[in-house]
């Protein structure tokens, strides 16, 4: 994910490095031993785990296809942004709708909303219902959601040219699609098991450079657990000055969003209009009693509608409403935002996300798309990265002997 108030790398900076545990989720960790067994259930070596993975995949394949259909000259951003939100809810509703033992049907749909971000736009453009941008031929939108299954978090982020010229993108958006995919192709195959997160970071770095394009700034690609869309676990894709994350070692079982974005321009994105921000989440570890019932009224719906994933204001019973009280729960730190960050006007992004399940015989990378063809005249150069893009991601299983 990428995030900040104005400077990309302020949020992450005071919230997701630092050290200490941060607990996201709602239920209450104790260190009992049935307890333990219960965290332990709820990894990839549980089969139903992986399989509520791998579902929450499908949710967000079919929804990025929706969204990549709906992303015609004339068509309103929003209106894709709400098509994608609302793909996701309806292909939610078609899986694990049988009630649990507990009487209660298991919690599902939107863990990321849709966000159409155009052009020089680098992230989280998710616009108000009143919006009146269009896409128009030949801009690179880049499209970025998640979807859940009882918490288990797929999300997929994708770039495409509208109506691009015969089909194939060329020049400086051909150069970092293309370098966006590669870097994909390299950091997964770094982010195996004994790896460090330093190592998935410097492949991304090589091909960055190889291509002449920059990586941006304050983009990270988290761990995710259950109801954790981020995870203290990271690989900071480009450290700076202001921004630095532990160092630590990929393990076996682990999920990650890989996530890459990157820019023909000086990859220091900045948010231009406050007001532009519409996606927020909860900071569960934050609690303040609120003075305005505005505030109190809000930060009630958020609680109860979207009490660990990111939301969109559209998704608000009453928008207008609800930003009236959103700057008394922001002063005081209940929510954290995602704001429309821009690189300079001309300059050209490309974002490309997956989820991977780092498992024994390779990973799964379970949120997919197919890349839209593109003829950059720019090529990896590094021998050690064309070879290991060249091996498959998982291994073939051995037959057994007769």
């Amino acid at each position: 994910g990428l995030s900040g108030r104005g400077v990309p790398t302020a949020r992450v900076d005071s919230d997701r490095t630092r050290t200490e545990p941060r607990v996201h989720s709602i239920r209450i960790m104790s260190d009992s031993d049935s307890d333990r067994e219960e965290r332990e259930d709820e990894t990839l070596g549980n089969p139903a785990v992986v399989d509520k993975y791998k579902v929450a995949a499908e949710i967000a394949n079919k929804s990025l296809a929706a969204v990549i259909a709906a992303c015609v000259p004339g068509a309103k951003v929003v209106d894709a942004c709400a098509l994608g939100d609302k793909s996701i809810e309806d292909e939610a509703a078609k899986f694990y709708n049988k009630k649990g033992a507990d009487g209660q049907k298991i919690d599902k749909g939107i863990a990321f909303p849709t966000c159409v971000s155009v052009n020089n736009q680098v992230c989280h453009n998710s616009p108000a219902p009143d919006d009146d941008a269009v896409i128009e031929e030949g801009q690179a939108v880049k499209i970025d959601l998640g979807a859940h299954v009882d918490g288990y978090v797929a999300v997929v982020a994708h770039t495409h040219v509208v109506g691009a010229d015969d089909g194939v993108p060329a020049g400086a958006q051909a150069d970092v699609m293309e370098a966006a995919v590669v870097a994909s192709e390299a950091a997964i195959r770094k982010l195996r098991p004994g790896a460090s997160t330093s190592d998935v970071a410097k492949a991304i770095e090589t091909v960055a450079n190889d291509y002449g394009v920059k990586i941006v700034e304050g983009v990270l690609t988290h761990s995710m657990k259950r109801f954790v869309i981020d995870g203290n676990k990271v690989v900071l894709n480009k450290p700076t000055p202001e921004l630095k994350a532990d160092e630590t070692t990929i393990e076996l079982n682990e999920v990650y969003a890989l996530d890459i974005v990157l820019s023909t321009g000086e990859g220091k994105p900045k948010m231009q209009d406050e007001k532009e921000t519409n996606v927020y989440k909860r900071a569960i570890e934050k609690n303040y009693k609120l003075k305005m019932q505005a505030s109190r009224a809000v930060f009630s719906e958020i609680s109860k509608k979207f009490p660990t994933m990111p939301f969109t204001m559209r998704a608000m019973g009453d928008v207008r409403g609800a930003k009236l009280g959103l700057s008394e729960c922001m002063k005081h730190e209940l929510l954290h935002e995602y704001p429309v960050l821009y690189e300079k006007p001309g300059d050209a992004v490309a974002h490309v996300k997956c989820t991977v399940l780092v498992m024994q015989n390779g990973n799964d990378r379970v949120t997919t798309f197919a890349p839209q063809v593109t003829k950059s005249e720019k090529e990896l150069m590094d021998e050690d990265l064309k070879a290991l893009i060249a091996e498959p991601l998982k291994k073939k299983k051995k037959k057994a002997k007769k």
